[in-house]
């Protein structure tokens, strides 16, 4: 069957849909209901690196002030903390904390037992040859922390 080029995009986006949908429901019930798929990107941008509001907008391509949101919402529910910066006083930096790392390691846990799950569907060959087709096709680096501002950017449309 051949498809065209729009269901191929809806295919892999319904894959990715499939599996973030399923993580999400698990790390709720694992006691992690507040989570959501910006969080997790939120977080992986502090932990590598993003130090500020400006910092995390940057890093996903949302406006400072969407970033200060999700910063005191991940505040508030412990997932990140901030701390004096050593080169300004008058600077604080962020920090994902201690629960804040246990959830994402979590999340990459759930993330691989649902790997598994595909690999015992379809076996463990075609999904290897469909990662390495993908990999080949998106490059080295497919995860881009901006995700979540591409999403739900405005094209004027």
């Amino acid at each position: 069957m051949t498809r065209s080029g729009p269901e191929l995009a809806l295919l892999l986006l319904a894959g990715f849909r499939e599996l973030v949908d399923e993580a999400i429901a698990e790390l709720a019930r694992r006691g992690y209901d507040d989570q959501r798929p910006v969080h997790d990107f939120a977080l992986r941008a502090i932990a590598g690196g993003a130090e500020t509001a400006s910092d995390l907008g940057r890093s996903l391509s949302i406006t400072k002030q969407s970033a200060a949101r999700t910063i005191a919402l991940l505040q508030e529910r412990g997932y990140v903390s901030t701390e004096p910066d050593p080169r300004d006083a008058r600077r604080k930096r962020l920090r994902v904390t201690p629960l804040g790392f246990e959830v994402m390691h979590t999340g990459e846990g759930i993330f691989d037992d649902l790997r598994r799950r595909w690999s015992d569907r379809i076996g463990a060959r075609e999904l290897e040859t469909l990662e390495d087709h993908l990999a080949t096709l998106v490059g080295p680096q497919p995860v881009r922390f901006d995700t979540p501002g591409w999403m739900a950017r405005d094209l004027g449309t």
